[in-house]
């Protein structure tokens, strides 16, 4: 899981004990909301039986509103269509099963479906050939364990909707690009998604959805663990996001929370925690970001001049620069973090000028100041200057030397020779001195936050 970090920042084997051990920790932070997914809903009241190999598309439709159907263990041709106010629950052996063409199961406004085994969908990404797909106000699907589809549960234009406790499971053998979204939100403001399990998808999408939550889902194995475009005042709580490319991307949004999450093992050469692009009010806040080629990507945001980013109380650990800035030169605010074992704590990228952005309370372990008069906090700041990174924030073409012992060699002179020290990517005036780590599982949340 861990990858080998710069030639000169390997880490020893007590600090790799130390990463397994707050990588176990944080598996155990969401596991009342992960856990949703390993358990059918119960059976509701007052609810009709259906034999296995009943025409499920004619019982559906003689349906009233408040009608609850429940089905036998078996199987079941689709499509079919869950009207308005129909619940349809099934034990997990219940198998609705794809035709091979379009979507398997359509849910309208107040139905509900829960429990079953949603079995494959159509083939073609034209027309979103899904395994589900909620289409009005207040559907919601729960408990179901969904594969070989496309498409997993799509929300579309469906607002309030109820995506929780289901198992998504894509076609994780596919090229990332040729993989279906498992779960997608398109134009369903205030819709939550909860305790999901999703493995070998492309990504879980919220889109042109204000005002929703993602909270206590464990995302493995995909593109975007959680990308948000177009969506203002979500928030994306106590997730775990494990060997994706990205564990969350942020664009052209606002005023989004994300808090409590763990991600971790996003590795290789566009691996990154949290990517932000032109977005602003944003609070990052008692996050683990944990062997991640880069934590945190800072991309023209804030977007307005006067706009703020507050990252607090996040760990970064193992990452090759635990931040990265492009374009992003004020507004992100960072105190209260714990940078341990990166390769560099923050780096500026495409000749950009991070001076702007304020570091206050942080916890370095290469800080090398003092403090005499016991307060926890340093009495000299701390400072981050590379004269590698200037050179390829110049020079992209030289990346490739990342790590290298040409480039080692050039931040010794940067620091040997006073003509060429580079600029502070990083100043924080008050860095924290000899505090302990906060634990993973025990670091105070957004609403502790100052």
């Amino acid at each position: 899981m861990w990858r080998e970090l710069h030639s000169s920042r390997k880490p020893n084997s007590g600090t790799v004990a130390v990463l397994l051990v707050a990588a176990a920790c944080s598996r155990t932070d969401s596991s009342s909301s992960a856990a949703l997914y390993l358990s059918v809903p119960p059976r509701p009241a007052d609810c009709r039986d259906v034999a296995a190999g009943s025409d499920l598309h004619e019982v559906l439709a003689k349906a009233a509103p408040g009608t609850s159907l429940c089905l036998r263990p078996g199987t079941y041709a689709a499509p079919v269509s869950i009207p308005e106010g129909v619940s349809l629950w099934g034990p997990r052996d219940a198998v609705v099963r794809s035709s091979g063409s379009g979507t398997t199961v359509r849910v309208a406004a107040g139905g509900r479906l829960s429990g079953v085994h949603v079995d494959g969908s159509g083939g073609r990404f034209d027309t979103l050939d899904a395994a589900i797909v909620l289409e009005g106000a207040e559907a919601a699907v729960e408990g179901v364990h969904v594969d070989h589809a496309v498409f997993g549960i799509l929300a579309s234009r469906a607002p309030r909707s109820l995506v929780r406790g289901n198992e998504v499971e894509g076609g994780g053998d596919a090229a990332l690009g040729m993989r279906g979204d498992a779960i997608r939100l398109w134009e369903s403001p205030g819709s939550l998604v909860e305790g999901n399990l999703v493995r070998g998808g492309r990504d879980l999408v919220v889109w042109y959805s204000d005002a929703c939550t993602v909270s206590g889902n464990e995302v493995r194995a995909g593109r975007y663990g959680t990308h948000l475009m177009h969506s203002d005042r979500v928030r994306v709580l106590s997730n775990r996001y494990a060997g994706n490319v990205v564990g969350i991307y942020v664009m052209y949004s606002g005023e989004v929370e994300v808090s409590g999450n763990t991600l971790e093992g996003s590795s290789g050469a566009a691996g990154i925690g949290l990517g932000l692009k032109e977005s602003g009010g944003l609070r990052i806040v008692a996050n683990r970001f944990l062997g991640d080629t880069t934590g945190v990507y800072v991309d023209t945001s804030p977007d307005r001049a006067d706009g703020s980013n507050i990252f607090e109380k996040n760990i970064f650990r193992g990452s090759d620069a635990a931040v990265v800035f492009h374009g992003s030169e004020h507004g992100n605010v960072f105190r209260r973090n714990v940078f341990r074992d990166n390769g560099v704590p923050a780096r500026a990228e495409g000749g950009s000028d991070a001076a702007l952005n304020a570091w206050a309370e942080n916890d370095f372990d290469d800080y090398a100041g003092y403090d005499l008069d016991g307060d926890g906090l340093g009495d000299v700041p701390y400072e981050s200057r590379s004269l590698s990174d200037d050179l390829l924030s110049g020079h992209p073409d030289l990346a490739f030397l990342r790590g290298m012992p040409a480039l080692a060699l050039v931040d010794a002179v940067g620091r040997a020779l006073p003509l060429a020290q580079p600029r502070v990517v990083v100043r924080d005036g008050s860095p924290r001195t000899g505090s302990a780590e906060p634990v993973p599982g025990e670091v105070e949340g957004a609403a502790d936050a100052d």
